[in-house]
């Protein structure tokens, strides 16, 4: 009993130290390719290959980061959504009322940031 314990184990430890070995020969690999040397775009802020014009520390609008915030909460909201439906399973006028009412309060904070005047530019 013991014995077939220890070995079903053996198979957990095997995977177990096989992906070890799968996460450790990527970064000992990285270390001996890399080049060493600092290059003169290694020092430039924004590497797309298109040369920077001005300095890297400007201003953005608080409307970006707005933007950001609204696009968060609805991003937060599909992901929400679909693990429910998808638990529901069949339709049922309980839980439409449900995502109903949560999509309406998402919604508000649109409402609210329209009549902040967030949009306009």
């Amino acid at each position: 009993m013991l014995e077939t314990t220890l070995q079903n184990y053996s198979y957990v430890l095997a995977f177990l130290g096989v992906g070890f070995l799968f996460a450790l020969i990527p970064l000992v690999l990285a270390v001996f390719i890399t080049p060493r040397g600092l290059g003169l775009n290694k020092l430039v802020s924004y590497e797309s290959g298109i040369v920077p014009e001005g300095g890297a520390w400007i201003q953005f609008e608080v409307s970006y980061y707005l933007y950001a915030l609204i696009f968060l909460a609805f991003d937060v909201d599909v992901l929400y959504m679909f693990p429910t439906l998808l638990a529901y399973g069949t339709f049922a006028w309980r839980d439409f009322l449900e995502l109903t009412l949560f999509v309406g309060i998402l919604s508000l904070a649109i409402a609210y940031a329209w009549k902040k005047g967030v949009f306009e530019w």
